[in-house]
């Protein structure tokens, strides 16, 4: 399966040359021009890997790696003409993989894309699971199979509640915390979105929705996912 790359930079120039460079080499390749773009791409086309760009027009990328990472462990290459230390450090605190600066060449930057790519795929054998109750939850094919073999539909919005709360089986994340990984950083005062897709969820995959034992609340604190039987 072709690997899918998501290119973010505010300039079409960059934009245009790496789009041909990577499909002539059988990459599959989006493209957003600022930063609530790059988010609303990576959730809906699920990229293996992402170009960024840090001076964008409507944010840090900085903040861009960090909603990123609350959901997804694509490899992130930042591509910047901040060449300081101070940002290199900080992109990588942050969640990037690597880090190129501007002016680059295009078969430097397609070494780095082969050797992030060569080291997910060596580290990623298997296919992360997580059990909730009779449904288990195949995180990387994104399929949710119930005991008798039959299958549960779950929305995007859905996958990324879940994919959050399993990245942190037991604990307790915050409402605050999921409203601005899922919809972003103006919605961490919508509790009712929370109430509304935890509910859905419920209805999913327990098996007494009023009585939950996996999809917890912690009233006025967050949510807490309790994998098992």
């Amino acid at each position: 399966m072709p690997i899918r790359i998501l290119v973010v930079d505010d300039e079409p120039q960059i934009v245009r040359a790496l789009r041909i460079n990577l499909r002539a080499r059988e990459y599959e390749v989006d493209t957003a021009a600022d930063g609530a773009g790059a988010l609303r791409a990576a959730a809906s086309r699920r990229p293996d890997l992402v170009v960024l760009d840090l001076g964008l027009p409507d944010m840090e990328g900085v903040e861009v790696i960090r909603g990123l990472r609350g959901w997804t462990e694509a490899p992130i290459i930042v591509l910047s003409g901040r060449a300081g230390s101070t940002d290199k450090v900080a992109a990588l605190d942050a969640g990037a993989d690597d880090y190129v600066t501007k002016p680059f060449g295009v078969d430097e930057l397609l070494a780095r894309i082969r050797a992030v790519t060569r080291r997910v795929t060596a580290a990623g054998g298997g296919q992360p699971t997580v059990q909730i109750g009779r449904f288990t939850v195949n995180l990387a094919d994104r399929v949710v199979t119930a005991g008798d073999g039959g299958t549960v539909r779950l929305t995007p919005t859905e996958w990324h509640l879940v994919e959050i709360l399993a990245a942190n089986p037991g604990k307790l994340v915050s409402q605050r915390h999921l409203l601005e990984r899922v919809w972003g950083p103006s919605y961490t005062r919508e509790t009712n979105y929370l109430r509304q897709y935890m509910a859905q969820l419920r209805r999913k995959l327990e098996p007494d929705p009023a009585h939950p034992a996996h999809l917890l609340t912690e009233p006025g604190m967050g949510y807490r996912l309790q994998p098992g039987p």
